[in-house]
């Protein structure tokens, strides 16, 4: 699609990274990705808003999230990404980017090489962190809201809801953290995994997605959950392992942009 898109769409705040993406819109089931030349629309099958468990089971399993991160990454770093946009706006966008760049490989190293530090690192300190980080900006925008002539307090109940969710994420042990996540994620897998098969079975077709594609993701998801089962702790280490990887590759998406930015800058005249 090559013209704007008609009234009803709202901007989606969370999306699987997809290269060349500018914006994510969606309109009930409808999911556009804005590109600089056009829109890119497909049909999920579930809308998020009124299903949003069979959303995560169905049209984005656990494993597919982790593979198009991956490669949305390892693509955006051979194309370089919206580098000319960004070198119109911030000529000097090149130094942030290569300095968060290293500190994400940096990050990625070391997880992929003390796995346990960041396990630690990250359900004790940082997970907490963010959560109480989330619950105090949800406060601060409904004191705000009432400020400017809102009548709800919903948002500051439950800011102060999820900043209690982050006090005890701080105060418990790590493991139980860890316990938690690991049986959402067996839950998360077996369900894609009967959702996938159940098609793969069925002979079902849906959208752009081959039986093989989907064959496949029903067989991962159902491994990933067997193995949740027989060996949790092996799971954790290799959630942690590809954290790291994947906070290297954003690292080195963020330095190639940065460098490719630097050049193109050397090239162009002073604004």
């Amino acid at each position: 699609m090559t013209e704007p898109l008609d009234p009803g769409w709202v901007k989606s705040s969370v999306d699987i990274p997809t290269p060349g993406t500018i914006a994510s819109y969606r309109k009930g089931a409808y999911h556009a990705h804005e590109t600089a030349t056009e829109w890119k629309v497909h049909l999920d099958r579930y809308d998020p808003e009124e299903h949003p468990v069979m959303h995560l089971v169905d049209d984005a399993p656990f494993i597919q999230m982790i593979s198009d991160t991956v490669l949305a990454l390892l693509l955006e770093t051979r194309g370089g990404g919206d580098s000319r946009q960004l070198l119109k706006f911030q000529r000097r966008a090149w130094q942030l980017e290569v300095l968060i760049g290293l500190v994400a490989i940096l990050a990625g190293i070391a997880i992929v090489f003390r796995p346990q530090w960041a396990f630690n690192s990250l359900f004790g300190l940082l997970v907490p962190g963010l959560i109480i980080l989330l619950g105090l900006v949800m406060v601060t925008r409904g004191f705000r809201s009432r400020a400017e002539g809102g009548t709800s307090w919903g948002p500051v109940f439950s800011g102060l809801g999820i900043c209690v969710i982050g006090i005890f994420a701080l105060i418990l042990p790590e493991r139980y953290w860890a316990l938690g996540i690991l049986i959402s994620l067996a839950i998360w897998g077996f369900a894609s995994a009967a959702v996938a098969l159940a098609a793969v079975r069925k002979g079902k077709r849906v959208g752009p997605e081959t039986l093989y594609k989907r064959l496949a993701l029903g067989i991962i998801s159902l491994a990933l959950s067997l193995l949740i089962f027989l060996s949790p702790f092996g799971v954790v280490w290799i959630l942690t392992q590809v954290l790291g990887v994947v906070a290297i590759v954003v690292g080195i998406t963020l330095v190639v942009n940065g460098i490719r930015i630097w050049r193109r800058m050397r090239g162009s005249p002073a604004p």
